[in-house]
């Protein structure tokens, strides 16, 4: 099946009456589209080859993730996954970033430790996103490894274990300044551990004072702020990890308070499935300077599905729109998906992400924070729902059109071609 894509004329006259009924609520929907233009997503490698990399693809996943499906034309090397995220950033409008695992290094063949990787190692991607401009943001892997099959890294009892983790972030960090250096653009070097056990333990304290001075260890060289940024990022428990987790969120949230730079991240499918990101935004951003935001989308236990528009996915755009957060936050994806075509999944998940915060951008603020702050909150009520049915799809469009992408789903098209010239060619 084939789907059409609106004519140029036909975008135009909806965008032209869309814009009429937004200015009349007092929103600029030109300068909507202007500050989204700003917006980089950090887009995740890991979808294009369900979190495999490349040191041993044909390996088990650990560290409680877990990818589900077998949908065909999987990316088996850099060059696949490279030519797979070619095509999902022609189809997002806008300039956006990579978000790369220290486990997708090119090592020509040779083994080499992750306690030895350096920026060597990670040629070939410095020089793709460069030739694409895009910034790189980087994670050091601290799963799928002997060295953390017992569930410990970081916070692992063993020191000459805890030694190899934390000389892995070391040069984690390095790779991500020299990325920032190299591409004039700061890497968003993002820590997250699977420490936990499944059972509950008699001593939590203990684990999270080896994972607090193993931090402190690893974050001890001083790096150049405009090439490397520092994040750690929570879970509140993983497969694996049921009864207790060591990066709790209270414990990372305490380390970036007392530790001033280093920027906390928010995942949204790392909470109770009833608990909710988009309401911890404001607080943490009265205490700490910038915040890393993984847009996920969790269901019941399991963290990491595509994307949606869905109720919290544009409460988290809302959020950061309405505190006027925007220039303090980092929006990256992490979600991965192997029962649909990966590429489809990741411009899906993309699109769903910009397409919520443009809404938030269509919002009159100011008026409805005029409206909560005299106390009408009917009037405010009224107009939130009144917005709900307003016309945004249609600036969605023309943004899409202007930026020479895909209108409408008409870029699962392309997605459809790719897969007969190029994915189902892997087998």
């Amino acid at each position: 099946m084939t789907f059409s894509a609106p004519q140029p004329a036909q975008i135009e006259a909806a965008y032209a009456i869309a814009r009429e009924r937004y200015a009349a609520l007092g929103v600029d929907t030109e300068a909507a589209m202007t500050t989204l233009a700003t917006v980089s997503l950090s887009l995740h490698c890991w979808q294009g080859d369900d979190v495999s990399g490349f040191e041993n693809p044909g390996g088990p996943l650990e560290g409680g993730i877990a990818a589900t499906g077998n949908y065909p034309g999987k990316a088996r090397n850099g060059d696949e996954l490279r030519s797979d995220l070619d095509l999902v950033y022609r189809l997002l409008p806008g300039r956006h970033r990579l978000n790369l695992h220290a486990i997708y290094a090119e090592t020509g063949g040779v083994k080499v430790s992750r306690d030895e990787l350096r920026p060597e190692h990670f040629a070939t991607w410095l020089d793709w996103a460069k030739a694409n401009n895009h910034g790189i943001d980087f994670n050091p892997t601290c799963f799928s490894h002997p060295l953390a099959a017992d569930g410990m890294t970081l916070a692992h009892p063993d020191p000459a274990i805890r030694r190899f983790w934390i000389d892995h972030c070391i040069a984690c960090r390095r790779i991500g300044a020299h990325f920032g250096r190299e591409l004039g653009t700061p890497c968003i070097t993002n820590i997250w551990i699977p420490d936990g056990t499944k059972d509950q333990p008699v001593d939590r304290l203990g684990p999270r004072q080896r994972l607090r001075e193993s931090l402190d260890a690893i974050l001890a060289e001083p790096l150049d702020p405009a090439h490397n940024r520092d994040a750690v990022e929570a879970k509140l428990f993983g497969i694996g990890s049921e009864s207790y987790v060591v990066g709790s969120h209270e414990f990372y949230l305490g380390y970036a308070v007392s530790h001033p730079g280093v920027l906390i991240c928010l995942d949204s499918g790392h909470f109770h499935p009833t608990e909710v990101i988009s309401d911890k935004i404001s607080s943490v951003l009265l205490f700490v300077d910038e915040l890393l935001l993984h847009v996920s989308r969790g269901v019941r236990w399991d963290s990491d599905h595509v994307v949606t528009l869905a109720d919290e996915t544009q409460a988290i755009m809302q959020e950061v729109v309405r505190g006027g957060f925007l220039t303090r936050t980092h929006i990256g994806l992490d979600f991965f998906d192997a029962s649909i075509n990966r590429v489809a999944a990741w411009t899906i998940g993309a699109r769903n992400a910009l397409r919520a915060l443009l809404i938030a951008l269509l919002e009159p603020t100011d008026r409805l924070r005029e409206l909560e702050l005299n106390g009408d909150t009917t009037a405010r009520l009224a107009l939130l729902e009144e917005l709900k049915g307003m016309p945004w799809q249609a600036v969605w469009d023309v943004y899409c059109y202007r930026n020479d992408v895909p209108v409408g789903i008409s870029f699962l098209n392309e997605i459809r071609r790719y897969e007969a010239e190029v994915l189902s060619a892997r087998g």
